[in-house]
């Protein structure tokens, strides 16, 4: 009885057969992530920037249907689970800055230039070295005194609204304990709750009508000092803090992220998504392993279902944005800024770690993130591009045992 070389071959072990239910259930969790940890942050940025309820409700809807349609060409293209996200670390930058020269039109001017240099970054290959070439202790540095103000904000709220904000607080503390991923969500259901509940009791009543998503459009006003101010540094730490990490964190998982396409799509939501005041989308750095991990499907060829139903989701989530924005402007004071504050911890930390663990070079990271932290304004330019140029010029300045 003879044998054939097919009966003695070893058997090649194929990925175990997934149904559709775990991709789509890790984009959904993916896009609820992303939203919720964030989206006070976002909304705390377009206001400190000038934007009015409606104008900041618009650019939520904006950038949640920008990153959600750039999510579902790129994901379905190229068969990859590329995960957009609003930058967040921008965001941040906006809250920090404040209202610029030539208000509100002139920060979505700002968001319309911060969206073509994304778009001349996957073109011109000498302007991504060259933000590349931005030491990361420096970028860190800045992006760290960024944060700083918004994330001492729960502290300050304590003394405003405690009723609420403590509630908030002790919350997102058990969950870092017990399910960290959930902590910022379950922080945000809380102060919704504790929100409403002040509502009922004070008998504030609520605009319905603009919990109806609606888009209002700015025409851009282009003001140099918005433009050094505020596109410039939008434009570095969104490369700097989210395009550049979020390619890395993809080729941890084996995908080689299509450079000039991501910034493409990403590029050109960011700039159509300003008008309607939504200020930046980029490649997901963080959240961007919850749909490329082979928990997401252990087949890498399928897990592209999980960055294409995420896309989805952000449509749908898009729909809140004007009831978010309705409840937060009837929220008892200092509850968007605890949210956004707790949100913003970990990145912080992570930010500061990355800044100051170089000895050779720190004290030109603590110079950047001194100043950043200041909110210092001259000629009408905002903290975040002085920090820069002073940690530039302290770096080159002092020998590396000194700087």
């Amino acid at each position: 009885m003879s044998t054939s070389a097919s009966d003695i071959a070893p058997a090649v072990e194929s990925p175990p057969e997934t149904g559709l239910g775990q991709p789509i259930g890790a984009g959904i969790v993916t896009a609820l992530v992303g939203f919720t940890s964030s989206f006070a942050v976002v909304l705390a940025g377009l206001t400190a920037m000038g934007a009015t309820a409606g104008q900041a409700a618009s650019g939520l809807l904006a950038i949640c249907v920008t990153q959600g349609v750039g999510m579902l060409l790129l994901s379905r293209y190229y068969r990859m689970p590329i995960t957009l996200a609003w930058s967040t670390p921008g965001a941040a930058l906006l809250a920090s800055t404040g209202m610029v020269a030539g208000g509100w039109p002139a920060a979505v001017g700002a968001f319309v230039v911060a969206g073509i240099l994304i778009v001349l970054t996957g073109f011109w290959q000498r302007l991504g070295a060259l933000i590349a070439a931005i030491p990361v202790e420096i970028a860190q540095a800045m992006l760290a005194g960024v944060l700083l103000p918004l994330c001492l904000a729960p502290m300050k709220a304590l003394t405003v609204s405690p009723a609420v904000v403590v509630p908030v607080i002790v919350t997102w503390l058990l969950l870092q304990r017990f399910a960290p991923r959930w902590a910022v969500l379950a922080a945000f259901a809380v102060a919704a709750v504790g929100a409403a509940i002040d509502i009922v009791v004070t008998h504030r009543s609520l605009d319905f009508a603009a919990m109806v998503p609606r888009v209002e459009l700015t025409v851009p006003h282009w003001s140099w000092q918005a433009l050094i101010g505020v596109a410039v540094p939008l434009y570095i730490v969104t490369m700097a803090a989210q395009n550049i990490p979020g390619t890395a964190v993809m080729k941890t998982f084996d995908y080689q992220v299509p450079w000039r396409a991501a910034m493409s799509v990403t590029g050109i939501g960011t700039a159509l998504g300003a008008f309607a005041g939504g200020h930046a989308i980029n490649l997901a750095a963080i959240s961007a392993a919850l749909s490329a991990a082979p928990s997401a499907h252990p087949d890498p060829k399928r897990r592209w279902i999980a960055a294409f139903t995420a896309g989805l989701a952000y449509l749908v989530l898009a729909l809140a944005s004007g009831a978010l924005v309705t409840l937060v402007a009837a929220a008892p004071e200092g509850v968007l800024e605890t949210v956004a504050g707790l949100a913003l911890i970990a990145t912080l930390a992570a930010a500061l770690t990355a800044a100051l663990t170089p000895a050779a070079h720190r004290s030109a990271a603590a110079l950047t993130f001194l100043v950043a932290a200041s909110g210092v304004t001259l000629l009408g330019i905002g903290a975040a591009f002085w920090a820069l140029v002073a940690g530039l010029l302290v770096r080159w300045l002092l020998p590396p045992a000194a700087a």
